[in-house]
């Protein structure tokens, strides 16, 4: 290496993930200009908080309030009207501009890679590595195209890794008391934010108990955590709910319940005072909120995949890119399609599902087998797969129907097993596994990632295709991918009519 590299590899290597997932996650997203997925909901959510409507909705406020904000912050548009009345927007004035309603999740969809590479050069001490390490979540077609849209998933996987890495430099930092006292009062305020964004964020407060454990014995350590940590996610999780009392002060007729969403006497006479601002109406408030919640959640149908219109999946079928959803399709020619389609990098989502597999082993192993070598990092190999694993019993409860991108967050988890895997094996068979090996192993994973990315690239960035096309890239039957006029062709059931 060079004088010059090293003098300047401290900022270089995040300069390229940067710049590399800048042009994957952020360039020309304001396209297409249409709606399509769950904006459908999001930005009509978004318009409500801009016209200071009140309204109740399944999911916590934060997402929808950085939604509204980007609007607010850019103004793209002369109105942000169309969809008060209504939770279900459909249609738009043409020249409408997604940028602002789209710019905060693509933002933090760009900046997760960012974090990533933090997280792997805590992990690895190599920033080659961890610059690599991040091509995964870089190039994967499902994450780019999910995230480029104004969604809520961007914003929790980013505050996720964000807390992830928080978690690893508390660890660092137990001997040093004032960066632990501020790094505590972070997780808190990241995890109040998570908590903020989607329910599934729940899953990160394992990350709390797995601490502990990293610090034992060291007791007033840990209650330094839990004094800062508790403030943090107090003062985090309060205010963005406050907020969102704070600009539900109208009542709009035509919404449901004649404007009210089922809230309770308590509630309607908070929203009749004017008082929803109030500090003392906020447990009602949040009360109401979480019974809503509730409701919503056992009205969500359960998965069919009988029905031909049906895009979820189940749990079990994630880990492989099953199902793929097919968000929005159109022809300018009848004979080419654009479409953009939550589809899978296959090289990065399978890699990562044997990153999992590999952890597991090594610690069966570890614990049952005498090992040449001990485990590098049990500890973090055992949190991380066990998150993975924790992520997915919970979710194979649930009844209700859930989507492909329902895997994004385990996928976290078992890319940061890949890095993790990477560092415990030292050989294969007898093949010994020496640091110039790895490092020509990964740039070939790299680039074996890149392509596949390309391959799959018109399907994220609605460029044009014909039927065969199309099909070239039905890699996998359990995808249940089809084209725009084609029959359903599922591998598992035959759809009824």
């Amino acid at each position: 290496m060079s004088l010059v590299t090293r003098k300047y590899q401290h900022w270089l290597y995040p300069l390229l993930v940067l710049v590399l997932a800048y042009c994957t996650y952020v360039h020309n997203f304001w396209s297409p200009p249409y709606l399509f997925w769950d904006e459908n909901y999001h930005i009509t959510s978004a318009q409500k908080y801009m016209n200071e409507i009140y309204f109740m909705e399944p999911h916590p406020p934060l997402g929808k309030l950085l939604i509204a904000a980007g609007e607010e912050l850019l103004d793209r548009n002369e109105e942000d009207n169309q969809f008060i009345t209504t939770d279900y927007g459909r249609k738009l004035p043409p020249g409408y501009d997604f940028t602002g309603y789209r710019l905060f999740p693509v933002l933090l969809g760009w900046l997760t890679a960012l974090v990533l590479y933090y997280i792997f050069l805590v992990l690895t001490k190599r920033r080659l590595f961890s610059a690599l390490l991040t091509f995964p979540y870089i190039f994967d077609n499902a994450q780019i195209v999910h995230s480029r849209g104004a969604m809520l998933d961007s914003t929790m996987t980013f505050l996720a890794v964000v807390l992830i890495l928080l978690f690893l430099l508390l660890l660092q930092y137990k001997e040093h008391p004032k960066k632990f006292a501020i790094n505590s009062l972070l997780f808190g305020v990241a995890f109040g934010c998570i908590l903020g964004t989607k329910a599934l964020g729940l899953i990160m407060i394992l990350l709390i108990p797995a601490l502990f454990v990293g610090l034992y014995p060291r007791w007033r350590t840990m209650g330094t955590f839990t004094l800062y940590c508790f403030i943090g996610f107090f003062v985090s999780y309060v205010t963005i709910w406050q907020i969102h009392f704070s600009l539900g002060r109208t009542i709009q007729e035509e919404l449901p319940d004649n404007g009210y969403y089922q809230a309770s006497e308590e509630y309607k006479a908070i929203l009749d005072a004017g008082h929803t601002g109030s500090p003392f109406a906020f447990y009602v408030q949040w009360r109401d909120s979480m019974k809503f919640l509730s409701h919503y959640s056992k009205g969500v149908p359960e998965l069919n995949l009988c029905k031909p219109v049906e895009n979820g999946s189940p749990s079990f079928m994630w880990p492989i890119g099953a199902r793929t959803i097919s968000y929005r399709w159109e022809s300018p020619d009848n004979v080419h399609y654009r479409y953009l389609y939550n589809v899978p990098n296959p090289i990065g989502w399978w890699s990562g599902l044997l990153a999992v597999f590999v952890a597991g082993g090594l610690l069966l192993a570890s614990v049952t087998l005498p090992l040449r070598q001990p485990l590098r990092n049990p500890f973090y190999l055992l949190v991380f797969f066990g998150l993975y694993v924790s992520y997915m019993i919970a979710i194979s409860q649930l009844d209700r129907v859930m989507y492909l991108y329902h895997y994004f967050l385990p996928l976290m988890f078992a890319y940061i097993l890949i890095g993790l895997v990477l560092l415990e094996i030292q050989t294969i068979g007898r093949w010994k596994l020496t640091e110039s090996t790895k490092t020509i192993g990964l740039l070939t994973f790299g680039v074996l990632v890149f392509c596949v990315f390309q391959w799959f690239r018109p399907l994220t960035y609605y460029i044009p295709l014909d039927d065969d096309q199309f099909d070239s890239r039905r890699w996998v039957r359990l995808w249940d991918m089809r084209c725009a006029h084609c029959k359903r062709d599922s591998a598992l059931v035959k759809p009824t009519s």
